[in-house]
């Protein structure tokens, strides 16, 4: 009888989930990697947002679809939602607890994200 192989994979909690994120996106060298904790604040859309940048709209694309392969083969994890991957100058990966943002540099310096949540609490990464 042949049977489709079993995975062990084991759950992950918020803090590996974010880690193997950010691990993805240095895989890819992502540059200026933070992390914003928004569990304190009262009207955060989610817990984490975890924000990096690109050189070029390719590195932009090839970050987030790292990020989403990684996720899917070690925490089996898919995202809710995904916007921005045919300009690839802001992608946007919704994962209910963490949300990533994947920018294009120029992108990013214009939309200042990092400024609209300055009250949560901050975590910078270093670029590889």
């Amino acid at each position: 009888m042949n049977r489709p192989k079993e995975f062990n994979r084991k759950e992950l909690n918020p803090e590996e989930i974010n880690d193997l994120i950010i691990d993805s996106i240095q895989d890819i060298k992502g540059k200026n990697i933070v992390k914003l904790d928004l569990r304190e604040l009262d009207d955060a859309p989610t817990n984490f947002f975890i924000i990096c940048e690109g050189d070029s709209n390719t590195q932009v694309k090839a970050i987030s679809e790292n990020i989403r392969k990684r996720l899917k083969q070690e925490a089996d994890s898919r995202p809710s939602h995904v916007e921005g991957a045919t300009n690839s100058l802001w992608i946007l990966m919704d994962y209910f607890d963490v949300v990533i943002h994947v920018f294009y540099k120029e992108t990013r310096k214009f939309y200042e994200l990092e400024e609209l949540w300055s009250d949560a609490i901050f975590s910078e990464y270093e670029t590889l």
